[in-house]
């Protein structure tokens, strides 16, 4: 009885505190695509990502009936550093979904500019010289800025409620808002304001390099696995794991780790995880320590997590096969800053095409007979099959005029066309590649289905390919896994080396653009195709990770262009919208939404591609 009593009283209380309108929700994967269209035609940063911003406590002074609740502690703002723009993953400040819609195209024109104001002006300063920027740059904002403006004011604290000095402090927030420019300082007080959800964060948090890293890590144990519902981005340490089963305590009661600290609370992996408490848990935390524990777990989470990247290694390198890195920061080309290690499967032995691929490879390889070049007819040869006609009647009739003409190229002679194209595969290996996509594959079983088949269908056309993979260790190693080369013929012993692939270390992308561009220069077709097969973003263990990959990765695709190369990307990366048109173009990449259609579809484009 007293259990329901206690539930009843806690809804009804939290009823009355709600200050929020779930219904009129608006969740930012509504709105991810055209807002990023809205914020680079705007004039931002096209090289920034938009993610979910994650909540944080604001400290400002409650009301009695907010405490009561425990409501109202968090509040989710926007901000940018150099890689992303964050966002609020989901806006239900107001009662109509359009307004919440509005807000988040306001904080994108506010965000568009942020970079051109002055570091050290205050928070007040600068939203406030943001505001006028936006309005006056786009007069088309005005209206939506008048209308949230009213929506939030009437959400405000009330002033006559406040002591004198937060009363100060909220009507110079009000007046800034209302009338951007017209306070030049904002008046201390005991409490920190009210959050502005119209401005950008008043102190974001520092994520300089960071990356973002999946919160699903262990052995591919056979336990259930359960992704977190919202797409907020959480802080994460990595630390080290406590010692389990450490038998008497002998600390004080109150040092015991919470879940806020440690996701598993120093408890051995033998217990049974509670994967709905867990789940709430995650749900609820901001902020993670993270480590590594051998131990399997029967269930899982899988969330997306800011991670601080490792200290860059600065060691100067002096072998190996070397090459250049864009360091976008200082805008100039690092010349032998990567060095790139060429390796080939010795293990691998030569094996025939697996059994469930047989049906399908047979298909696609009569489709792809039909792109054979037809046999046509050589004119004016100087020996052939039979005689041309046309050029002997010419010779005879020069002859007769009593011109000296040699007897030569009388011959004609029945030869195949020409598909004058070379196209190599550089297929990413990173560790990201060992998750699983359902019950029975992972990423690396498809992309070895999806190299299986391509070779069988391009060994039908004749045409020139080669199948490179890679993986990075920072700058030095970045791993090339030579799978077949130009010279070689497709074969079992090719087969073999597909075989033999595997998941292993990171994605330093640019680096193995450039070295699949050397390569391809060194060929002379006329149309030389670089394909490139990834499941996510350009990163490393250093600085490589983030806006830094992202940057070296776009220069590294135009260089290629620059070349004469044709680079196109092939992704199962569910984000790929997100960063691919910056890198690629909008037309130069493609992504497959279903990765288990990847082997088919893989040698279809490759189709498409070569036939335009």
């Amino acid at each position: 009885m007293e259990e329901k009593v206690g539930e009843l009283w806690h809804k009804l209380i939290t009823r009355l505190a709600q200050d929020r309108y779930p219904q009129a929700a608006v969740r930012l994967s509504e709105v991810n695509q055209t807002l990023a269209i809205v914020f680079r035609a705007l004039g931002g940063d096209g090289g920034l990502r938009i993610e979910s911003a994650s909540s944080m406590e604001h400290r400002a002074r409650r009301s009695w009936l907010q405490r009561l609740a425990g409501s109202s502690t968090k509040a989710e703002l926007a901000w940018r550093d150099e890689q992303s723009l964050r966002l609020p993953e989901k806006i239900d400040l107001f009662p109509d979904a359009k307004l919440n819609r509005d807000l988040y195209f306001w904080l994108a024109g506010l965000a568009s500019h942020d970079n051109q104001i002055e570091e050290s002006a205050t928070w007040i300063d600068k939203n406030q010289a943001l505001t006028k920027r936006t309005l006056a740059r786009y007069p088309g904002m005005a209206l939506r800025y008048q209308r949230l403006l009213r929506a939030h004011l009437s959400q405000r604290p009330d002033v006559e409620s406040m002591k004198p000095d937060e009363a100060a402090q909220e009507n110079a927030i009000r007046k800034a808002l209302e009338s951007p420019g017209s306070v030049d300082r904002l008046p201390p007080a005991s409490h920190a304001p009210w959050p502005v959800p119209l401005w950008m964060h008043p102190s974001p948090p520092g994520m300089e390099n960071v990356g973002s890293a999946s919160g699903e890590s262990g052995s591919a144990a056979n336990g259930q696995t359960r992704k977190v519902e919202d797409e907020r981005n959480r802080r994460a340490e990595r630390t080290q794991m406590p010692e389990s089963n450490r038998g008497l305590i002998t600390i004080r009661m109150e040092n015991i780790l919470t879940w806020g600290e440690f996701a598993k609370v120093d408890r051995g992996a033998e217990e049974n995880d509670d994967l709905d408490q867990a789940t709430d848990a995650a749900q609820q935390m901001d902020n993670f320590n993270i480590t590594r524990e051998g131990e399997s777990v029967a269930s899982k989470l899988r969330f997306d997590l800011d991670l601080p990247s490792a200290d860059c290694d600065d060691e100067i390198l002096t072998e190996g096969e070397l090459f250049p890195e864009w360091d976008w920061k200082q805008q100039r080309m690092l010349e032998d800053h990567c060095r790139v290690v060429s390796l080939q499967a010795t293990d691998a032995p030569p094996t025939s095409l697996p059994r469930h691929l047989s049906a399908t490879a047979k298909r696609l390889r009569a489709q792809f007979q039909q792109l054979v070049p037809a046999r046509i007819w050589k004119h004016a040869q100087p020996d052939g099959a039979e005689i041309d006609l046309d050029a002997y009647l010419r010779f005879s009739a020069e002859r007769e005029g009593n011109q000296r003409t040699a007897a030569d190229n009388l011959y004609r002679d029945l030869q195949s066309g020409e598909r004058d194209l070379t196209c190599l595969l550089l297929a990413d290996l990173s560790l990201s590649t060992d998750t699983w996509i359902d019950n029975h594959h992972r990423v690396i079983d498809v992309i070895r289905d999806s190299l299986y088949l391509f070779s069988e269908s391009l060994s039908a056309t004749g045409d020139r390919f080669a199948l490179y993979g890679f993986s990075s260790r920072k700058r030095d190693p970045v791993r090339l896994h030579r799978i077949k080369s130009f010279q070689e013929r497709y074969s079992s012993s090719t087969r073999g080396r597909i075989e033999a692939i595997k998941p292993g270390y990171y994605t330093r992308m640019g680096t193995a653009i450039r070295y699949a561009t050397k390569k391809l220069e060194s060929e002379p077709a006329k149309r030389r195709l670089l394909l490139l097969l990834s499941d996510g973003k350009p990163n490393d263990l250093d600085k490589y990770e983030g806006r830094y990959g992202v940057e070296d990765t776009r220069h590294a695709v135009r260089e290629a262009r620059q070349s004469g190369i044709q680079p196109f990307c092939v992704t199962i990366d569910e984000k790929a919208n997100d960063y691919l048109p910056y890198l690629f173009g909008s037309g130069g990449y493609v992504m497959i939404r279903k990765p288990q259609e990847l082997p088919r579809k893989l040698p279809l484009l490759y189709a498409r591609l070569t036939r335009e």
